[in-house]
């Protein structure tokens, strides 16, 4: 048999999220988000938070090293071979 390296493919749908942002936090978002230019015109606050996000958590050593050290969704765990005790 065959095997195969893509055993899965993920499901990578977008999922919507509804979020209540501080007024102050607000603010400072649309004003980032006017100094971000597309063609000459500013970009909507709400496409950039994705991005952002995926930056801080990119940035966030301890979440990739516990991220790192979990088990993979699909992996067998093994048990550790009895003691000889």
């Amino acid at each position: 048999m065959t095997t195969l390296r893509i055993t899965e493919i993920p499901d990578d749908r977008p999922v919507r999220m509804t979020i209540q942002l501080p007024a102050d936090l607000h603010r400072d978002l649309v004003a980032y988000a006017a100094l971000v230019r597309h063609n000459g015109r500013s970009v909507d606050p709400a496409k950039l938070l994705p991005h952002m996000i995926r930056g801080f958590m990119d940035a966030d050593r301890a979440f990739q090293k516990a991220r790192r050290d979990r088990p993979q969704p699909g992996a067998t765990l093994t048990a550790a071979p009895p003691s000889t005790r």
